[in-house]
């Protein structure tokens, strides 16, 4: 059966809708399960950091992610201004660390953060934390704003893959797994 232009309906205009209630998506959002990944960096002021779950990857060709950061955080103007960034994803004994990255109990001091684990670097000067399960890093290639966020886009320049078990943040916890 072939279809003439003369028996294809118009597209409709969907009409426009409200909004999704911010806590109803981030309660949504608390369902999806993630890595978490201590995302570091380096520039003038030294090393920064912080925790995240909102990591994908893009493409393979050439390889590429993305990482979501509030531009509130501590670590954006590091991150901005030196584009360069490691996605430490953490295993199951980071636990505590991860905590301390999420900025738990107002912990603002980084080299405090560094202080509790052990770091190299690879290609970019980045921090690369000793132990995680994988260590992708990058150079941030390009930049999209959304909302409160930025959206960095990041070409994996060298990884380094340990065996470790994962650590996944899923309603709220953190869950290890095998």
């Amino acid at each position: 059966m072939t279809l003439s232009s003369a028996t294809l309906s118009p597209v409709p205009v969907a009409e426009p809708l409200p909004p999704v209630d911010k806590l109803v998506y981030r309660s949504a959002m608390s369902r999806l399960a993630a890595a978490v990944n201590i995302i570091t960096s380096a520039g003038d002021d030294g090393w920064c950091g912080f925790t995240a779950s909102a990591v994908s990857s893009v493409t393979d060709a050439p390889p590429t992610l993305l990482v979501c950061i509030n531009r509130g955080t501590q670590a954006h103007p590091t991150i901005t201004s030196s584009r360069i960034l490691c996605v430490n994803t953490v295993a199951g004994p980071h636990e505590d660390l991860s905590m301390l990255f999420a900025g738990a109990g107002g912990n603002k001091d980084m080299a405090a953060r560094f202080a509790s684990a052990e770091w190299t670097t690879l290609a970019t000067g980045a921090p690369v934390l000793i132990g995680a399960a994988v260590a992708f890093d990058c150079r941030v290639v390009d930049i999209a704003s959304v909302g409160s966020h930025d959206v960095l886009y990041c070409e994996v320049v060298a990884v380094r893959e340990e065996a470790a078990d994962s650590l996944v943040y899923f309603s709220r916890k953190f869950h290890r797994l095998a």
